[in-house]
Order: structure tokens, then C-alpha cells, then sequence
């Protein structure tokens, strides 16, 4: 069975968000509704989803804030509709600079919202598999063109940092890399504090690991770095 792309609809009016939800339920579209910003960012940490709709006019961070932070922290092929009251040339222009790949004002058709939805969901998996380049491991998949890491059909969140350190590590699969090594090709600089590497390894470990306590794969090779222990065969 096909899994449902999910939409996270970021809009504190219940009655908007409630009619988006109900409206891509009958597109078979499941999403969740967040009506704050400071919520969905946390939901982040869980699960990534294909899209989202965005109020600008929230309590606490607002849209913008919540995008650009975005837009920072993970990558950039998950699409953003904005929808907003505020249609000043400003506030639209703003709002595509920052990174919303449309930008629809209140009101609008539930009907038309969805049609772009489904618009952009069909363009970014086109993308995706037009050539998509992978590396895999035990049951994980990374795909390099979009910077996703997936286990089986599911999507697993990692920061852009996260990312990157995996995707050296598995490149260099079965080799000892030392965290100078690690920081140095991965943070683009010889300087800077390289216990960063320990972190984000350890973030990795709660996300890839079924023991993080008793890595598989991400190993620590004491006195000299990390081995990313990987099957010649794969």
C-alpha cells in the first residue's frame, strides 16, 4: 500500500486549518495541524513532511521567523505554500526570498490550495526520481541528490549537519576517520571545536541505532575517531 504524503498545516484559526485538513483528506493527503510555530519546529525533530502550509500571523514565531529557521536547519526540497491574510507586494515578495515556493492570500479556494499542493508534491518527487543517486546501508537508504535519509519507505529527520556527517561517514565506510578529519570536511574549515563531531555522531546514534549505548554502526574507535561499520556486500 502507497504511503499518504503529510502535510503539516501551521494556522492558528481552527476553521481555516480544520477545512485545509478535510479538504486534503478527500485528496488522500493526511496532515497534521500545528496552531503555533514553536510546536511544529519540535514535531521537526520527529518526522519531516512533504509540505507545508504556513500561516505568516501566528502566536509567538511567527511564519517568516518559522521558515527562515527552516530553511537554515534542514533542506530545501520540502516545498512551503504560504497562506496569508497579508497580500502587500512586500510581504509576497518577503515571503519567496526567504524560501515559500508560493504564496496564496486569504481568501482562497480550498479546491485551488490543494490543486497547488498537489502541484508541488508532483514536482518534487519528479525531481527526486529523475536521477536520484543513493547509498545504503542494513536497512537505510541516503539519498545524495535530496539529502534524505530513509529506513524502509519512512523518512527519518536529520539536520543538514546530521546529514552530512552521516553521509561522510558512510562514504568512508570501514575507514577510522578522526574527528579533525571529520570537522575538517564536513565544517568546510580546520578550525573550530571539534567535540561538535561527538555531538552530532551521538545525535546520530539516537536516530540510526536500535541501542545508541551499543552502536552497530556508528562505532568509536577510542584514541583515534569513528569507524562507520558497513557490509563490503552493500
Amino acid at each position: 500500500m502507497k504511503n499518504k504524503p503529510l502535510v503539516f498545516i501551521i494556522e492558528d484559526a481552527q476553521e481555516m486549518a480544520n477545512l485545509i485538513k478535510m479538504y486534503l483528506e478527500k485528496s488522500e493527503i493526511d496532515s497534521k495541524i500545528f496552531d503555533n510555530a514553536e510546536d511544529a519546529s519540535k514535531a521537526l525533530e520527529h518526522e519531516i513532511p512533504e509540505l507545508f502550509v504556513l500561516d505568516l500571523n501566528l502566536p509567538g514565531m511567527s511564519g517568516f521567523d518559522f521558515l527562515q529557521n527552516f530553511r537554515k536547519k534542514y533542506f530545501p526540497t520540502v516545498p512551503v505554500i504560504i497562506v496569508s491574510a497579508r497580500d502587500a507586494d512586500d510581504d509576497i515578495i518577503k515571503g519567496l526570498e526567504i524560501g515559500a515556493d508560493e504564496f496564496v492570500t486569504k481568501p482562497f479556494s480550498p479546491s485551488v490550495l490543494v490543486a497547488r499542493i498537489q502541484a508541488c508534491l508532483r514536482r518534487v518527487a519528479e525531481t527526486i526520481s529523475a536521477a536520484e543517486e543513493t547509498l545504503s546501508f542494513s536497512d537505510y537508504t541516503l539519498l545524495l541528490n535530496s539529502c534524505v535519509l530513509k529506513k524502509g519507505s519512512i523518512k527519518i529527520p536529520l539536520s543538514i549537519k546530521e546529514y552530512a556527517v552521516l553521509e561522510y561517514l558512510v562514504k568512508n565506510a570501514n575507514q577510522v576517520m578522526s574527528p579533525e578529519k571529520i570537522y575538517q570536511e564536513v565544517w568546510k574549515t580546520p578550525y573550530g571545536d571539534i567535540t561538535a563531531v561527538a555531538v552530532y555522531v551521538q545525535r546520530l546514534r539516537r536516530k540510526i541505532e536500535k541501542d545508541p549505548a551499543n552502536p552497530e554502526f556508528l562505532k568509536t574507535i577510542f584514541g583515534k575517531g569513528y569507524l562507520f561499520k558497513k557490509d563490503e556486500a552493500e
